[in-house]
């Protein structure tokens, strides 16, 4: 496992492996590069929806300053209008019928320096008084002036003789108040879109550095996101993604993913399963999540160190492989592989079991061997009545060794274990004795045997362990049948006793009674974890008591529902 994609550490290489970004580069190679690369297309698209929305902004920008323009040259024109028809001279002019003189100058004069299209003097009766050609004057106007010499100002857009104008209207009264004509001054729309234009160039200086400036920030987005998914293109990464998922999920392992500070990023169904785990595990920390303290160590390790630790979790004996993330030279978080060993340990302690038996048996034929020498010698010097009492004495004590266990021990492989082990530590120098209030029903449950088994050879080995070639072992077995209803296993050896200092931690896999030095090297100090798993798949309990003789005491209770 060499490549995850979760969180923090996605896509990250684990310390000492380059096969993953092997892969990737390979498959380049094989397929070519895309086209359009993550970085240009995430570019051009960013600039494109930034060109898209400056030139609707722009758009926007010069409508609203045509209307201001336009808005400006209407009051204007306005105010034009209202000072023509408030000045004495209109007023008179138009309030005597005879007109006397000539207006046109005066509005000539206020038109080029107002600088408008046209300043129009009209009477009551709607004949013009002054007018840009002086062919119209004398005339009528094209449009209706009834509403203008009904007293209303007006101002819009209208189509003339010298093209679209934006004009206004405003009515002219006498001194007693009675509208005696108006003024109407115009301005050409031309005009006023020249003026709008003008600010055009500055509206696109504006628009032309605001893209400028995004497409920058588009080119620095752009690189920054290649940078973080480590110059990987879309189809690429997808393709990680997709055989990561089938992998992490797909194996047997247990794989646990962590950051720098030990929380869970990843955690595939077989991590979930061995260890408990809720839905919710990710983004939790080890502490949250209840996991063993020598676990919860291995996740926030991101040291550039490999480590195998067994560990047991409820009824599992697990071994938990550390690896360090790292991104270029920087630790980023930690790997953890699970892997349960708990039928492998089963069988292997099975194994022992058979070997012990065939340590026995072997033994037995050695032992077997020199007393048909030494038969065999009395009977070459004639010693016929020796021979035959030598033999009878040897019949004796073998019936009674075989006799004495199976009287107590009346299941068929829990005796044989229990011989197995006395002619090992007869082998062996050690005097094993089994206690005479020991007391085994013929048939066991079998799953209650072989987690008997498992404990009766784990303590009794442990023992001759600890005995050396001298000493003395008792062996106490016993299947209460009172209301408790449980198996205990007692083994009581002459051996130098347990440090204090390792307490219940003797129990804990990977720490040794022999070297008497907790957290070895997972190779040793899995006999009484073992011991301790057995009695915890039951409900029970093993302890050790280091006050004179070294005791541990094993109880299994015998339940139904236990497993």
């Amino acid at each position: 496992m060499h490549w995850i994609g979760s969180g923090r550490i996605g896509l990250a290489r684990v310390t000492g492996d380059r096969r993953g970004a092997g892969t990737v580069m390979a498959r380049r190679a094989r397929r070519g590069r895309p086209r359009l690369s993550l970085t240009g297309y995430l570019f051009l698209s960013i600039t494109l929806l930034l060109l898209g929305a400056l030139l609707a902004a722009g758009t926007l920008w010069t409508v609203n300053q045509y209307r201001e323009v336009r808005d400006e040259y209407t009051q204007r024109a306005l105010t034009l209008a209202q000072s023509v028809a408030e000045l004495p001279t209109v007023r008179d002019y138009l309030a005597d019928q005879r007109h006397p003189g000539d207006i046109a100058p005066l509005a000539e004069r206020i038109r080029r320096a107002a600088e408008v299209r046209y300043v129009v003097i009209v009477d009551a009766d709607g004949i013009r008084h002054s007018h840009p050609d002086p062919d119209a004057i004398g005339g009528r106007p094209h449009t209706n002036p009834a509403p203008v010499l009904a007293g209303n100002t007006w101002t819009g857009t209208e189509w003339g003789p010298a093209g679209l104008t934006l004009r206004t209207r405003v009515p002219v009264e006498s001194g007693a108040g009675e509208v005696v004509g108006y003024v109407s001054v115009g301005v050409l729309s031309s005009r006023v879109s020249l003026a709008a234009t003008g600010t055009l160039p500055t509206i696109g200086a504006g628009l032309l550095l605001a893209l400028v400036a995004g497409a920058g920030g588009a080119w620095f987005v752009s690189r920054r996101i290649r940078a973080k998914t480590h110059g990987l293109e879309p189809r690429e990464i997808t393709e990680l993604l997709e055989s990561r998922e089938a992998l992490l999920y797909a194996i047997s392992e247990g794989v646990l993913a962590a950051d720098s500070e030990g929380a869970v990023l990843l955690a595939n169904d077989s991590a979930r399963a061995m260890l408990a785990l809720p839905e919710d595990c990710v983004g939790r920390s080890p502490g949250e999540l209840g996991l063993h303290p020598r676990l919860g160590a291995m996740l926030t390790d991101t040291a550039d160190t490999e480590g195998e630790l067994f560990l047991p979790v409820g009824d599992r004996l697990l071994v938990c492989e550390h690896r360090a993330v790292r991104i270029g030279d920087q630790g980023t978080g930690t790997l953890v592989t699970l892997r349960d060993h708990t039928e492998l340990v089963r069988l292997g302690g099975e194994l022992d079991g058979v070997r012990t038996m065939v340590g026995g048996l072997r033994a037995q034929t050695h032992e077997f061997a020199n007393r048909i020498h030494t038969v065999s010698g009395m009977l070459e010097l004639g010693a016929v009545p020796e021979a035959r009492r030598y033999l009878a004495e040897l019949s004796a004590t073998t019936t009674e060794a075989s006799t004495r266990v199976s009287e107590h021990l009346a299941d068929t492989a829990l005796a044989a274990l229990v011989l197995a082990k006395s002619a090992q530590a007869a082998e062996q120098g050690v005097d094993f004795e089994l206690a005479a209030l020991s007391d085994v029903p013929a048939e066991l449950p079998q799953r209650l045997r072989d987690d008997a088994l498992i404990v009766v050879g784990n303590l009794v080995d442990n023992a001759l362990d600890a005995v050396g070639s001298t000493g003395w072992i008792e062996l106490f077995v016993r299947l209460h049948d009172d209301e408790h209803h449980l198996l205990e296993v007692r083994v009581t050896d002459s051996g130098p006793g347990i440090d204090p200092e390792l307490g219940d931690d003797v129990f804990t896999a990977g720490v040794s009674t022999k070297d008497r030095t907790p957290g070895g090297d997972g190779a040793r100090g899995l006999g009484l974890a073992l011991v301790r798993q057995a009695c915890t798949r039951w409900g029970g309990w093993v302890d050790v008591d280091p006050a004179e003789e070294t005791v541990f005491s094993a109880y299994l209770p015998v339940r139904e529902d236990a497993r």
